[in-house]
């Protein structure tokens, strides 16, 4: 039998090295699922329960791989519901490759059922690169640059492909004119050599400070050593944006833990008292939290050009691979004698871990969300694959979670959509059959898409060696984030018809499916439950009844937050006394180490 545009498409993705792809099944992509029934499960059909989880799976697996992820869907509908994921991967700046069907050609411009332009669609999303394939000819040049253009600008990419080419006999390019051929597949990711000259003058901006502190993104997750060795150099301190959450051990006592609205004390203080910032490998957005703009000569690493300087007023910025531009760097600093910085840095580290855990110990009704979390630091395989969920959930994780070890973990850093942890873990899974995963999300985004996907967790639980990924769902019955946003930001009551959810049991739902299931209502037996889902042989569901009225405060809260905050208490907010008691008693820990 000839070979299909549909079975070239498959061939072309395994000589990518496609294990998987994360896709939904619909009459705009049947002839690829019917090559896909001929490909011997290679690479392998993930059917998930909605093409949105289809587009995270595969942002999930790209993040923890570093390999590109592939969705798929149909026309249409399918391709519609692809969308937030993209935007997420866009946003993150992770490799994801759809593929997308679309209605016969004979019928395009006609109106026709399921039509949708989806060159103006994904025109946005997939800037980098988008094509719709016309002729057999044309798809191996099409699938390639995808790909590379993906893995090199580190975006999603999207191929078209209409439903009836592919049924058609696959033709390969002719040495022709007006006809493109491609080559091997296959792209080493690329690395960019710094310029001697910037960075003899970062390194004399470096040596000159007093007070370093360092922050690091995504982009320094391959620099890690360089980053420490620069760190002890300098006596530096080092804060982590999000994203970056996993680039360094929260053991590391230098190691200031998060920045921003979400992040820690110390990296608050690092910021505000430093004389010298080198920003390696982030773009962190927002410059209230760097330090106050004249008060701090910078230096700034990335790989990305386009990205450099405009966050903060740099003086040096060098475009280069970031453990490249820190090998070339270290050799001209000089080590300070003077650790007096660095001391300050660990001293005020140390005392934002027991603060952490002093609040997570604050009785709440029935459980401080801060104590799920923490006692998971406790017991946190080393080895684990961490993700987390827009949301208060969000705070818990960026601020309690403790790194260590070769532990990754996400989010969706800047997109911040609800609904990606399960999915993310479910990527992971595949990326890593053989480590742990743990969800740590909200019940919103649980109702929202993750009891669902549920379903494909129990599906494939089978194909992973580790059969471990733990979902932990914050049970509150509150759109938590939103009403808090409400109450600081706007000084809003509580709005009970846009924020509470319905109830119902998460654990009885995963129990439904042959999972691990345990359900807390106890504080005391948050660390037995967590002993026993890190130990279960199958996936578990962690349903745990927090407290809503525990305040997701910012270590800096201002004066105008609090004030907000007040005057949604004095219009009557339904849950005015108590989340004030919460509020003081958590707030109190930062003040008065060792008060409970």
């Amino acid at each position: 039998m000839a070979e299909t545009v549909g079975d070239h498409v498959l061939r072309r993705l395994r000589e990518w090295g496609v294990e998987q792809v994360f896709a939904y099944p619909g009459d705009g992509i049947n002839g690829i699922v019917a090559a896909f029934g001929k490909a011997d499960d290679s690479p392998r059909f993930i059917q998930s329960r909605h093409e949105e989880m289809s587009a995270f799976e595969a942002v999930g697996y790209a993040k923890f791989s570093g390999r590109p992820g592939v969705c798929m869907a149909t026309s249409g509908p399918g391709a519609i519901h692809l969308l937030n994921g993209l935007y997420d991967a866009k946003l993150d700046h992770v490799p994801v490759v759809a593929i997308v069907g679309q209605t016969e050609r004979s019928a395009m411009g006609g109106a026709y059922q399921q039509e949708v332009d989806l060159q103006a669609l994904f025109s946005d999303v997939a800037s980098d690169y988008l094509v719709e394939v016309n002729v057999p000819q044309q798809l191996p040049n099409a699938l390639d640059r995808a790909f590379r253009t993906a893995l090199t600008r580190r975006a999603p990419t999207a191929v078209i492909i209409p439903s009836d080419l592919q049924t058609e006999t696959w033709e390969p390019p002719a040495h022709a004119f007006k006809q493109v051929p491609s080559s091997t597949p296959g792209l080493l990711a690329p690395t960019t050599v710094p310029d001697e000259t910037d960075v003899a003058a970062a390194a004399e901006i470096l040596d000159a400070g007093e007070k370093v502190a360092i922050l690091v993104g995504q982009g320094a997750r391959a620099a890690a050593t360089e980053v420490t060795e620069v760190a002890d150099v300098l006596g530096a301190g080092v804060a982590k944006a999000l994203l970056g959450k996993d680039v360094l051990p929260d053991t590391e006592p230098w190691v200031t833990g998060a920045i921003g609205l979400l992040g820690t004390r110390p990296s608050y203080e690092l910021m505000r008292d430093c004389d010298t910032l080198l920003i390696v490998g982030s773009n962190f957005p927002y410059s209230q939290f760097l330090p106050e703009y004249g008060k701090a000569r910078a230096v700034q690493i990335d790989l990305d050009g386009a990205l450099i300087g405009m966050r903060y007023p740099t003086e040096v910025n060098i475009v280069a691979d970031a453990a490249a531009a820190l090998r070339a760097l270290l050799p001209r600093l000089t080590r300070k004698t003077d650790r007096g910085w660095r001391e300050t840095v660990e001293k005020n580290v140390a005392r934002w871990w027991e603060t952490m855990e002093q609040q997570a110990m604050v009785p709440a009704d029935p459980v401080n969300p801060m104590r799920v979390v923490w006692e998971l630091s406790e017991r946190l395989p080393e080895d684990a694959i961490v993700t987390a969920d827009s949301g208060s959930a969000a705070n818990w994780y960026a601020r309690q979670l403790r790194i260590r070890g070769s532990v990754r973990g996400s989010l969706s850093g800047t997109l911040a959509t609800m609904g990606p942890a399960v999915p993310y873990a479910i990527g992971a899974k595949f990326a890593h059959p053989d480590r742990p995963a743990i969800a740590i999300t909200g019940d919103g985004a649980m109702q929202m898409n993750g009891m669902a996907e549920l379903l494909t967790v129990a599906r494939y639980r089978e194909r992973w060696s580790d059969r471990r990924l733990v979902v932990c769902v914050l049970h509150n019955n509150d759109l938590n984030q939103v009403t808090w946003e409400l109450r600081a930001m706007g000084g809003s009551p509580k709005f009970e018809e846009s924020q509470s959810l319905p109830d119902v049991s998460y654990a009885d739902f995963a129990r439904g499916l042959g999972l691990e299931a345990i359900t807390v209502r106890d504080p005391d037996e948050l660390g037995p439950a967590w002993e026993r889902v890190l130990a279960a042989d199958r996936p578990a569901v962690l349903d745990v009844y927090c407290d809503p009225e525990v305040p997701p405060i910012p270590p800096h809260v201002t004066l105008d937050q609090a004030k907000s905050a007040l005057e949604a208490v004095l219009k009557g907010d339904p849950s005015a006394a108590h989340l004030v008691v919460e509020g003081a008693k958590t707030k109190l820990q930062e003040f008065i180490p060792g008060r409970r």
